[in-house]
């Protein structure tokens, strides 16, 4: 298993940190005020150890997405336990990674447009290496405005469907139709991606690969992603890199998908019992304001969410700021009012980006409030 170095706090950058100890500051999770969104950093860097190990031992790069956490603080984990650099979707969480040190950037989305160039060559000023990826030709002449205004060379993935139905070109020939117009002045032709790695992956990867050789065009790089498929990417012949964004934390679907157990899940949202009206009905404090109204398909469990303390109850209905709790077939005790509680949210993603900061705490006791640093960077 892959080894963290011990760190103290001060050891990586922090935009602003409240550590406990602090005038006011709750020192343990019964001190805190829900809801809260909470992380357990003994589970967050076991998360990251374990994905890093398993990709070192197939030797496939690790680029893990930010999106998930948006904090420069676990970015700087991840890339201390090993990874080669990270992934954004926006330009804003781009930026936001590059002002906080981190030198390796990989942008998985579309960029169109003046404005857009302005700020991508913004980035490429601040860090070492920039890829973006891109499916058509406007999207690259951005790209290329960009490095002409940093005076910068931006790296270029071509990205290929295998699945999302989303970006991506749809056959090895338009791939590399794309990628012989990426390359020249600003730009560098660095090779494919994909999201998720589904089940047309390994067969496009395959064709491409011998069109790419045959046209003389060098495929340094075969990225693919998603937590789901993360402990199958050796599966995938000619895969180079690996960007997963979920693992960190892991979530209720993580679970559901079986690439986690609950016991790895590293948030949590705590909540508080404010009613009992009837026997099989309790409320908590958080809606989807803070859990997200992100559902799971019916196979996968119902409600909005898995509570610990209360695994067969249903989180059956959310408005703004009120769940309700459907204890109907639940054999768990009953809540009382002033319980409190913990939710595995359905989609962890979301969640980060619902909340201004997060509770960090080791083992019960907790260590510092870090602020959602790209929360709603676009």
């Amino acid at each position: 298993m892959v080894q963290m170095r011990d760190h103290t706090l001060e050891e990586l950058p922090l935009e602003r940190s409240m550590t406990s100890g602090a005038a006011g500051y709750p020192r343990t999770m019964a001190d805190l005020e829900t809801p809260a969104v909470v992380v357990d950093l003994n589970r967050v860097e076991a998360n990251i150890s374990k994905l890093q190990a398993y990709l070192d031992g197939h030797k496939i790069a690790n680029r893990p997405h930010i999106k998930t956490h948006k904090l420069p603080y676990l970015a700087h984990l991840q890339l201390r336990a090993g990874a080669s650099g990270i992934t954004v979707q926006t330009i804003g969480e781009a930026q936001t990674m590059a002002s906080a040190g981190i030198r390796d950037l990989l942008l998985t989305y579309n960029v169109i447009g003046e404005a857009k160039a302005l700020r991508l060559a913004g980035v490429a000023r601040l860090v070492d290496k920039l890829a973006v990826a891109v499916d058509n030709e406007v999207a690259l002449a951005t790209v290329a405005r960009a490095g002409e205004l940093a005076k910068r060379t931006i790296g270029v993935l071509v990205e290929f469907e295998s699945g999302k139905r989303r970006q991506g070109v749809m056959s090895p020939q338009a791939a590399l139709d794309l990628a012989r117009k990426a390359q020249g002045d600003h730009l560098e032709f660095r090779g494919l991606l994909t999201y998720p790695c589904g089940p047309g992956a390994a067969s496009f990867i395959e064709a491409a690969t011998t069109l790419f050789r045959e046209a003389g065009v060098p495929l340094s790089v075969i990225s693919a992603g998603g937590t789901p498929q993360m402990w199958r990417a050796h599966e995938v012949s000619g895969l180079t890199e690996y960007r997963a964004g979920t693992s960190i934390y892991h979530d209720r679907r993580s679970v559901a998908q079986g690439s986690a157990t609950f016991d790895e899940c590293a948030l949590h949202v705590h909540v508080t019992v404010v009613s009992t009206p009837e026997p099989d009905r309790a409320v908590i404090d958080a809606g989807s304001k803070v859990l997200t109204s992100d559902a799971l398909p019916a196979a996968m469990g119902a409600g909005y969410g898995h509570i610990v303390e209360l695994p067969g109850a249903v989180i059956s209905e959310l408005s703004e700021e009120h769940g309700v709790l459907d204890l109907s077939a639940s054999s768990d005790r009953r809540p009382l009012v002033g319980d409190r509680l913990r939710v595995v949210p359905n989609h962890v993603c979301p969640v980060s980006n619902l909340v201004d900061d997060v509770v960090v705490h080791r083992g019960g006791v907790i260590l510092m409030r870090l602020p959602v640093a790209a929360r709603g960077k676009r």
